[in-house]
């Protein structure tokens, strides 16, 4: 066999194993290709999981190794992948409903169903009354892990609250005059329960929205109640309003009658004083001239008594006249009788 033969018949031989080692060649080439993009795919993972944003209506509870730890600055923050895990907490004031209808539970979250609005007064009385709750986390560590659900604890809580306290007030009180009272006691009772289990969830306030007996004729006859109510809460502020508007005008003719009565005693005081004075100096002239004073006295009150009489006083020997009462009076008569005797004269 030729020379040449032989180099083709060893071409042959090698050609498989060539081509083989040349393949295996190319497949770890895509091992390798595989395996970065493995390894870049992880670390964009890990690092797009390093980082995480708080908003402002949140915080943030990272837990390493079973250690938790709230992060309530809000903005971009770091943590350790895999190592760290984040859960966030919405800590803005949150709502739900006790007892609403389908109608209210289409618009709010209601924990509760209408079935639970049913209750019973302390006189024995059905009535369906419905409340929401509003509440917030204030400490979002306790809040995931004190309880399984925070608020279906307080939702339980507050019914439980709820039912006590409308137990304990008659019908008339929940439905009109008492729902002030009934939530101000039930918040209290609902804020020192919550204090004790301390769960991280802080109740805001809890509102009556309706009360209403269970039955159309019963709600009839509430209502009338109730108008009659009304009526008497205008008739009084009526009677208040007329009050408030005589009582000041009372009080000034009291206050002018008292300043007339006030004046009236001083001029009387003032009079009798005056009395006095002039009594006293008619005494003093009694005790120096009795006799003339005894007379003019009884001059001046026979003039006061009967002022048209006519005195005439004439001299010891009739002749002359001494003093005449009324003196006008008297000159006019004298005057008419002096013409009288001139004419009988003539």
């Amino acid at each position: 066999m030729a020379e040449g033969d032989f180099n083709g018949a060893g071409n042959i031989f090698r050609g498989p194993f060539k081509n083989k080692k040349e393949g295996g060649s190319g497949a770890g080439k895509v091992v390798k290709i595989i395996g970065a993009v493995a390894v870049v795919l992880l670390a964009v993972i890990l690092i797009g999981n390093s980082f995480y944003t708080i908003q402002e209506e949140e915080q943030a509870v990272v837990c390493t190794f079973g250690v938790a730890k709230a992060v309530t600055e809000p903005g971009f923050h770091f943590k350790i992948p895999v190592i760290q895990s984040v859960d966030k907490v919405n800590t803005t004031i949150q709502g739900f409903a006790i007892g609403y209808s389908d109608d209210y539970e289409q618009n709010y979250d209601s924990t509760m169903g209408p079935d639970d609005s049913m209750m019973i007064t302390s006189d024995y009385n059905f009535i369906q009354i419905d409340f929401y709750v509003e509440y917030r986390v204030t400490d979002p560590v306790k809040a995931l892990y004190a309880s399984s659900d925070p608020k279906l604890v307080l939702a339980n809580l507050a019914q439980n609250c709820i039912r006590t306290t409308i137990g304990s007030y008659g019908v008339d009180a929940v439905l009109t005059t008492g729902k002030n009272e009934i939530q101000s006691n039930i918040k209290d009772m609902i804020l020192d329960k919550l204090n004790d289990l301390d769960i991280g969830v802080q109740l805001v306030n809890i509102t009556i929205q309706d009360a209403e007996p269970p039955t159309d004729e019963v709600i009839q006859a509430f209502k009338s109640v109730e108008t009659a109510k009304q009526g008497k809460e205008t008739a009084l502020n009526n009677a208040n309003k007329y009050r408030n508007e005589q009582i000041p005008s009372a009080q000034a003719e009291a206050d002018r009658i008292r300043q007339e009565a006030e004046a009236d005693k001083e001029a009387r005081i003032n009079e009798a004083v005056g009395q006095v004075a002039r009594f006293d100096a008619m005494y003093d002239e009694y005790v120096k001239y009795p006799t003339i004073t005894k007379q003019r006295m009884f001059y001046e009150t026979m003039e006061e008594v009967m002022p048209d009489l006519k005195v005439v006083i004439e001299g010891a020997d009739g002749n002359g006249i001494s003093q005449i009462l009324p003196l006008a009076p008297f000159q006019a008569t004298e005057s008419s009788a002096a013409t009288t005797e001139s004419g009988e004269a003539e």
